[in-house]
């Protein structure tokens, strides 16, 4: 609702204000400093690039059973190969949650000096967090959520409220004022809260602009269940205006049913930030115009953040100096005018 995004708006007013409320008072208070500087005391730059002590990574996260995944784990890969200081430890990947339970165990009992996890569920591994941090182990908690403050140092997260956000605007954009439009949603999987929180962005912006979800159905973020939700979707809607699909990996499914039904009077935009969907929205030859981002880099920035934890270093280009609790990425809109800045972030 308009509320919401009213919210969102003031939370972003207050977050600057209080961020040059910040430097105001750093500038006024630093000791040594010229009236009117901000005094940074946190690590440079060039002293995070520096290399350092050794520092030894657990990465644990969920079967790689999909492309975002899969990008996840190569992305850690490569965080961890890009540093001469860090060794990174990866379990196997599983959905199992006793089994990493065990791995999470495994790395405290080895004396690691940071654990990065991705869990596959976050409120079964909340405890083995926990017994991590009270045994002197910093967590950098990716993703999905632990049920508790107490089990992670840091959190990283993709914006999924801010992807159906993200989502809404773009297609109140391009109708234009047509507020008779039939919006159709293609969810993931309805049991999860980050497709409630993209659905409920989405809603919430669609209302902003006088529409609604006219029809929705869920899949599964496979292409199989893509492809099985959209053909009910387009049997029961013979006519549509615009379409989101949560998933670009299920996307793959929804574009072979809407070929297969020889549908094309709707636009559709994605979500996630394939390879496939790029390079789709790059050609400009099919229904698919745009996809928003839920970034596959975040247990590569988990790694990042690990290192600068466990060395005592700090966000360089912050002034207040330590690593923040929580991070939350961007969803930015990826169309035809910008995908060229966006490609070389997808993942296959």
């Amino acid at each position: 609702m308009r509320s919401h995004l009213k919210a969102r708006t003031r939370l972003a007013l207050t977050g600057t204000a209080i961020i040059a409320a910040i430097g105001l008072l750093a500038g006024c208070t630093g000791s040594g400093a010229d009236e009117g500087d901000v005094v940074d005391q946190g690590t440079s730059a060039e002293e995070n690039a520096e290399s350092g002590d050794t520092v030894v990574i657990g990465f644990s996260g969920p079967a790689a059973d999909h492309g975002w995944l899969g990008a996840i784990n190569s992305g850690a890969q490569a965080a961890a190969d890009s540093y001469d200081d860090v060794e990174l430890r990866v379990a196997e990947g599983t959905d199992d949650p006793i089994a990493q339970i065990a791995a999470v165990e495994t790395f405290v009992n080895d004396g690691v000096d940071a654990i990065v996890l991705l869990p596959s569920d976050g409120a079964a591994l909340t405890e083995a967090a926990i017994a991590a941090m009270e045994a002197g182990v910093p967590v950098i908690n990716v993703d999905r959520e632990f049920s508790s403050p107490f089990a992670a140092r840091t959190t990283v997260l993709g914006d999924n409220y801010g992807m159906g956000v993200s989502a809404g605007t773009y297609i109140c954009e391009q109708l234009n004022g047509k507020t008779d439009a039939i919006v159709a949603e293609i969810a993931g999987i309805d049991s999860l809260p980050l497709t409630q929180d993209r659905s409920q962005g989405f809603a919430d912006a669609l209302d902003d602009c006088g529409l609604e979800v006219s029809a929705r159905v869920a899949a599964d973020f496979t292409v199989a269940g893509g492809e099985e939700a959209a053909s009910q979707l387009l049997a029961a809607n013979p006519h549509i205006d615009a379409i989101w699909n949560h998933d670009d990996d299920q996307g793959i499914g929804v574009l072979a049913a809407i070929d297969s039904a020889g549908r094309d009077e709707f636009f559709m935009m994605g979500g996630a930030g394939s390879r496939s969907a790029m390079e789709a929205i790059q050609a400009d030859d099919t229904v698919l115009k745009a996809t928003v981002i839920y970034p596959s880099t975040q247990a590569a920035d988990g790694v990042a953040l690990a290192r600068l934890i466990a060395q005592g270093k700090t966000m360089s280009d912050l002034v207040t100096p330590g690593i923040p609790n929580r991070i939350v990425l961007d969803a930015p809109v990826v169309t035809k005018e910008n995908v060229d800045q966006y490609i070389d972030l997808s993942f296959e």
